[in-house]
């Protein structure tokens, strides 16, 4: 089959190669899968620079989440061959690849209301988003949601949630392209951080009170701007730090001015709490079903093109998600 591999720590146009391997076995609780749409995310371009916090051995495929079909099912696995899927295969097997193995015990079942793209893009982003704004911030009805990079994958994910839980959602972006997205998502207020003064209009918008919540996957200058226009009780969720610098919260700014830094690790739920992460996924299936959630679809690339999907997002150039589809290539 074909997969993209990384042999060596770089930027992904410059080490990931598509390459020719053998195809996959599924071993004892593995379910063998066709992948049929990969979901690029920011931990790909860390994993290509061995920056995440997991440094798989080299060489290894990305690909962190898929929907896959499952064609074979291992020894003592629960699955049914032609079911649609969504899964995370472990590394260093990714899923930029034309077939993976999954752990059956992980995967789950993928959403009707969506197709392949689609349901690729629902699971790690909008699982944060929900773990972000209710498990840990518990965003309430009638509250100023701060998203942001609110036309990204994480982002656009936040705000959907947002807005289905009853809150104001406020976006911040990048240029007026983006600004537009954001809008067309549902967002009350957009910013652009290259032209507003985001403090000032945050609090012009709220009374003066600041945002109750805010989303950050970006770190740097969002999250030193964020706390200069958080509300009283307000909560910041540290999602990751697209932007490459990582904040050195101030302790003593957050006592007297009474606010929460809280950190979200989404992965740790899969070991931590299974459990909550099944009913989390069946309600993001319902919200889906309800057409509440969609995953903003920003391009839809055959599996020759994922190195430069994955420097895309590296560079932070794309809009919503990039997902990789094989088949594709079969129809070029």
């Amino acid at each position: 089959m074909k997969a993209w591999r990384v042999s060596a720590n770089g930027e992904p146009r410059e080490v990931m190669r598509l390459e020719e391997v053998p195809d996959p076995e599924p071993g004892p609780g593995q379910l063998l899968l066709r992948v049929r749409a990969a979901n690029v995310n920011f931990p790909d371009a860390l994993l290509c620079r061995g920056h995440y916090q997991v440094r798989p051995p080299l060489p290894f495929t990305p690909g962190v989440e898929i929907c896959g079909e499952v064609l074979a099912v291992g020894e003592g696995a629960d699955g049914a061959v032609g079911q649609r899927v969504l899964a995370q295969p472990p590394l260093p097997d990714g899923g930029f690849a034309e077939y993976a193995v999954a752990d059956a015990r992980s995967v789950r079942p993928a959403p009707e209301a969506l197709d392949d793209a689609e349901a690729a893009a629902l699971h790690i982003g909008y699982q944060t988003g929900w773990f972000g704004l209710h498990r840990r911030a518990r965003l309430q009805a009638g509250e100023t949601l701060l998203v942001h990079a609110a036309a990204g994958g994480v982002g656009s994910a936040a705000v959907q949630l947002g807005k289905a839980a009853g809150a104001r959602v406020i976006g911040v972006v990048g240029g007026a392209d983006k600004a537009r997205i954001a809008r067309e998502l549902g967002c009350d207020l957009v910013l652009d951080r290259r032209t507003d003064d985001l403090v000032a209009e945050v609090k012009n918008a709220t009374g003066g009170r600041g945002a109750d919540v805010v989303y950050d996957p970006v770190g740097g200058d969002a999250y030193a701007k964020s706390v200069k226009c958080i509300a009283f009780e307000g909560r910041i969720v540290v999602v990751g730090f697209a932007s490459g610098a990582i904040p050195s919260p101030a302790l003593n700014h957050a006592l007297v001015k009474n606010y929460s830094v809280l950190g979200l690790h989404w992965g740790l739920y899969n070991t931590k709490d299974p459990a909550a992460v099944d009913a989390c996924h069946e309600e993001l299936t319902k919200l889906a079903a309800q057409g509440v959630v969609r995953p903003l679809i920003g391009g839809r690339i055959p599996l020759a093109g994922a190195a430069e999907a994955v420097q895309r997002v590296a560079d932070g150039t794309s809009t919503g998600r990039l997902v990789v589809l094989p088949e594709l290539e079969e129809t070029r």
